[in-house]
């Protein structure tokens, strides 16, 4: 049986909504973007939002709006996608890797004060894995060290922290629409800020310079984050499937538990789903299973089997693009989680056969 890491949650609907865009002859940001921002901005309670062309380019915008410059530091955790560092790396700044909570594989707040300097201006949690960051502790360090917090809420559309909306906490928050994303785009992302005067900077910023785009008068620098009335068409018919594309995402969560439920004593007590803090719900933007053997066996063993799974993050601190001499920390978190982390399939019409025929595999490989 053959089964795919993932497959966007697409059909007719999205083929459709696109059509107006072309009757109309509007195709660049109009007013299906207007709609699509507003509705986003009712989903997460935030006052103000743009649109970026993807997520890294919102992490971007987000942190030159709060004034990341060169020679600014931003607090990073070690273990996230490389476009969290890389957005630092593009202000001219220097991003400070952390390690990770072992539980939940998510920023460990307490590892900040190892990397921390008269330099660091901000921090930026990342909520991963459709989790929340444990957002009272990053808000409590960020207040007591007068840091910036950019939140890259990239796979947390839909999550919140206690009754807010990831990405609502800091001074910007930032969102992606890639096409594994929770909700698609294709490409696309949006910045999230309570603070006005940080909105009208990325007006600024977004629009070369300028607040109104048919003008040639620009009285500040900027480029161009402008994004298609295609693209938000999509993602306002994504967006009105939010809660199935939830709930199909929950069933699949509860299927893998039930189906690996069996399988729990003897050899099978060292394996385990990562599961949410208490304050946080849980909308899986990928199915994360910890074993305690180093997990490359098991990934050969889901080739042999046509199963298609995903290796969680490789740790920054040891991409070849961000190996320094003088880096003699270890982050055994973070070295840990990709050592023995594995993503299963979990898209939305990911069949139950299929989830079945996963948990026999493992199972198969586990008692052979």
């Amino acid at each position: 049986m053959k089964v795919n890491q993932f497959m966007p949650y697409i059909g007719q609907e999205e083929y459709e909504a696109i059509k107006p865009c072309f009757d109309t002859n509007w195709i660049t940001e109009g007013p299906k973007s207007k709609e699509f921002a507003e509705k986003l901005l009712e989903l997460t309670g935030a006052k103000y939002g743009v649109f970026a062309q993807n997520g890294t380019l919102a992490l971007y915008l987000g942190l030159r709006a709060i004034g990341i410059k060169p020679g600014d530091e931003v607090i990073v955790p070690d273990f996230t996608f490389i476009a969290s560092a890389n957005a630092v790396e593009m202000c001219g700044a220097k991003p400070l890797f952390v390690d990770i909570d072992k539980d939940d594989l998510q920023i460990n707040i307490r590892d900040c004060e190892r990397v921390r300097t008269s330099k660091t201006t901000a921090i930026m949690p990342v909520h991963l894995f459709g989790l929340a960051t444990n957002m009272d502790e990053v808000m409590e360090y960020a207040h007591k060290n007068n840091l910036k917090v950019i939140e890259d809420a990239a796979q947390a559309i839909g999550i919140k922290w206690g009754d807010t909306h990831c990405g609502t906490f800091g001074d910007v928050g930032c969102f992606s629409f890639f096409a594994d994303k929770t909700i698609t785009t294709g490409e696309g992302g949006f910045v999230v800020t309570n603070d006005e005067d940080v909105y009208q900077k990325m007006l600024y910023l977004r629009n070369q310079g300028r607040l109104d785009r048919g003008s040639f008068v620009h009285p500040e620098i900027g480029y161009n984050f402008r994004i298609t009335d295609i693209h938000a068409a999509m993602g306002i018919v994504q967006l009105a499937k939010l809660e199935e594309i939830k709930n199909k995402k929950i069933n699949l969560l509860n299927l893998y538990k039930s189906y690996l439920a069996d399988l729990v004593g003897g050899y099978m007590e060292s394996i385990r789903i990562i599961e949410p803090n208490s304050k946080s719900n849980h909308i899986p933007f990928r199915v994360v299973l910890m074993t305690e053997e180093p997990v490359q066996g098991l990934m050969d063993h889901f080739k042999e089997k046509d199963i298609e799974v995903r290796s969680v993050f490789y740790p920054l601190h040891k991409q070849p693009c961000y190996v320094t001499s003088n880096n003699t920390f270890s982050f055994p978190n973070s070295t840990y989680a990709y050592d023995h982390g594995v993503c299963l399939p979990s898209y939305p019409a990911l069949e139950e056969e299929k989830v079945e025929y996963i948990c026999k595999s493992i199972s198969n490989y586990y008692v052979r």
